[in-house]
């Protein structure tokens, strides 16, 4: 992914854009194709990477670990690591994660709407 300099027109313009509509806002922090279904998935419960690979089979690992990281910096999920080996880390929804269950909840009332079908 190619940065974007601090200073630069479109940088400002994100800003701008996030600051004085809550909509950019909402979308910077769950806002692209995966971190929705990664949220989405959260809403059972706790899980581990691996649980989240299988569960996403589409997502990279590079992409996975990007949004978890985002989230976790977002203050959306909660990352748990033990000092064990094999290392093992846990995935947690933070309060402010567990208030986006409206939000996802409509999105899935949405989708079955439109006659969506699970296979």
């Amino acid at each position: 992914m190619t940065a974007i300099k601090e200073n630069s027109t479109l940088n400002a313009n994100k800003k701008i854009s996030k600051a004085s509509c809550p909509v950019s806002f909402v979308m910077s922090k769950i806002g692209g194709h995966w971190k929705p279904i990664i949220l989405f998935h959260l809403l059972s419960g706790t899980k581990r990477y691996s649980e989240l690979k299988k569960l996403i089979p589409a997502i990279t690992e590079k992409m996975l670990i990007q949004h978890l990281k985002q989230m976790q910096e977002d203050n959306l999920v909660i990352r748990e690591a033990q000092n064990v080996v094999p290392p093992f880390v846990t995935y947690t929804l933070s309060n402010e994660g567990e208030q986006l269950w409206p939000v996802l909840d409509a999105m899935v009332t949405w989708a079955f709407a439109q006659d969506f079908k699970m296979d």
